[in-house]
């Protein structure tokens, strides 16, 4: 569902009753799109996270609970909006008529401390959505995205214009429509009634247009319309989130869907925020972390392919080796034999002595050398296919290992929260023997990302590897020699430690619950029954020269256990 009109009424109408009278104690700006305003309330403890997102597939504006992590260096955006806005007071928020964008107005100081009112603008639409900082005159002072006449020739959004709504659509605001001119308009008309809606009416996104179209099948048409507007109107709305049968968000409404059925499931939420963050949450993390790691992914994706082509050649040479004992054989007999040749032979026919029949066997000869000489090449043949296959099987092995690894890093890519997980991913591949293949990359010290934290049911807590260097990090640094290593077995995943060390063995149920946290962050999450290992950290050895992550250990147990992502989210602490 498109993020319309009545969602953003029914956002703003959840900032107004918490935001206004709030500070602005902090402002991030985690993508080039994005903006989280921290919020402190004279009497509320804790802070409440303003965001705000102009991004083409995620445009919206909720408080949210999401842990977005922040670039090193602020952006110039962000830092004109701390210099005008750190420490302003929230004084209101609307909605600019029945159309997809609000306005916050914020009580600031200017550079003399006199009080001066800031705006900043909400746009959400779609590949359109913006965020513009205006002045007390609503004059534009910035924007997340700034538009020219080489960008749209209808509207520009430039330092020093003053703010104006974007083009109207020449449609109706739905909210000053009578019953009278609503079944005018409907005379005649023979299509869908969903399609009339949404070209008749601004601000009505196709899924509300359907369910009203649904509703009118029992209520009349002109009361299903009113029916959805008068939510609206009282500000009476309800947070739905519609899930699919795996638990997939699938689309979301400020009120109750039925035009679905018993095929997807409607879940009530406590808030529009709360909401929104389960919505866009996984979805938004998904494409930043494929932004930020594009180059990664390519570098990884062509070493496994190449890795694999190389393989593939590797088994094709070793299977020719098999023809090594054939070429042993033939010297042998030749050897044995010898008396019987002559030079200018092309073939002779020789007893098998290997054969327990003694059959006769085809020896073909060059017949430009001599007996001894034929018996030499088969033997020169012979060796050096041996060679071959030992050096062979010892260069599947290192492309084996070559791949599990690199396949660990890829999927370590599916934990990755933000951009200083990717940062590590890039860090260790330039360790690892990548450098020549990424461009203009230089090792520098960067900030440590932290696991992800879990307490079992009796307390006990975990700690979770988002990738190769975290696990390193966890395995052979934070845990002690009592503590308990988890990993699914022979699959690219998380190391998970339960820390236990000087406490009581844990609870059967705590150890149930650490291997299905393995077994969640691994690559056979989505499987119905996943082995996962688990033993006493001082089992656990790093192989010399290893890998990062790279472990191996000759003493454990096993547990099967079901990937259970709800189980993990009710465990995580946050």
């Amino acid at each position: 569902m498109a993020f319309d009109a009545g969602m953003l009424a029914a956002c703003v109408n959840e900032l107004k009753n918490k935001c206004v009278g709030a500070k602005v104690d902090k402002i991030y700006q985690p993508g080039r799109e994005e903006l989280v305003f921290v919020l402190r309330m004279w009497n509320v403890r804790e802070p409440m996270k303003l965001l705000m997102s102009a991004g083409a597939n995620t445009p919206r504006i909720n408080l949210s609970s999401l842990d977005l992590q922040n670039p090193a260096t602020p952006p110039t955006f962000t830092q004109l909006l701390r210099k005008h806005l750190q420490g302003a007071k929230i004084t209101g928020v609307e909605q600019l008529g029945f159309e997809r964008a609000c306005r916050i107005e914020l009580e600031a100081h200017d550079d003399m401390n006199f009080k001066t009112k800031k705006y900043l603008v909400c746009e959400i639409m779609g590949k359109y959505s913006n965020i513009i900082f205006c002045d007390a005159d609503m004059k534009i002072i910035s924007a997340v995205k700034i538009v020219d006449l080489t960008t749209s020739q209808k509207r520009q959004v430039l330092p020093g214009m003053k703010y104006e709504m974007p083009p109207s659509q020449n449609k109706l605001n739905p909210l000053e429509e009578t019953r009278m001119s609503f079944k005018e308009a409907l005379i005649g008309y023979q299509g869908d009634l969903g399609k009339f809606i949404t070209n008749r009416y601004m601000g009505i996104s196709a899924l509300t247009a359907r369910e009203i179209a649904k509703l009118s099948e029992r209520m009349g048409v002109w009361e299903a319309f009113e029916y959805v507007i008068n939510i609206v109107k009282n500000n009476s709305y309800t947070p739905v989130l519609i899930r699919d049968k795996e638990g997939n968000p699938k689309e979301y409404s400020f009120f109750p869907i039925t035009q679905y059925g018993s095929s997807l499931d409607c879940e009530e939420c406590e808030s529009f925020g709360s909401l929104i963050d389960h919505y866009f949450g996984e979805r938004e993390r998904s494409d930043r972390i494929k932004q930020k790691g594009n180059d990664l992914f390519k570098l990884i994706e062509n070493s496994i392919i190449r890795l694999e082509k190389k393989t593939a050649l590797q088994k094709e040479d070793l299977a020719a080796c098999v023809e090594k004992e054939t070429f042993k054989r033939y010297g042998d007999l030749i050897t044995s034999n010898i008396y019987m040749l002559k030079r200018g032979m092309k073939t002779a026919r020789l007893i098998d002595y290997y054969d327990p029949d003694m059959k006769e066997v085809e020896v073909p000869l060059d017949y430009r050398l001599d007996p001894a000489a034929n018996a030499q090449k088969y033997y020169k043949r012979y060796n050096k296919l041996k060679k071959a296959e030992t050096e062979l099987e010892k260069q599947m092995d290192i492309s084996a290992t070559e791949l599990e690894y690199l396949w660990s890093v890829l999927e370590s890519f599916d934990r990755a929260e933000g951009e200083i997980e990717i940062n590590e991913i890039r860090r260790e591949l330039y360790e690892s023997g990548y450098a020549s293949r990424m461009k203009n990359y230089t090792a520098v010290k960067q900030q440590q990302s932290k696991p992800l934290e879990f307490m079992t049911s009796n307390g006990y807590k975990v700690l979770c590897g988002k990738n190769n260097t975290q696990n390193e990090r966890l395995t052979f640094k934070l845990a002690s020699k009592g503590d308990y290593w988890f990993h699914a077995k022979n699959r690219p995943g998380s190391h998970v430690i339960m820390f236990c060390d000087g406490m009581e063995e844990p609870p059967a149920e705590d150890f149930t619950e650490a291997a299905t946290i393995a077994a969640t962050h691994s690559k056979a999450s989505g499987e119905a029954a996943v082995e996962v290992d688990y033993s006493l950290i001082k089992n656990i050895k790093k192989p010399a020269g290893g890998k990062p992550g790279l472990v191996i250990y000759h003493t454990n147990y096993s547990a099967l256990v079901t990937p259970d992502k709800a189980l993990c989210e009710k465990l995580r602490v946050k």
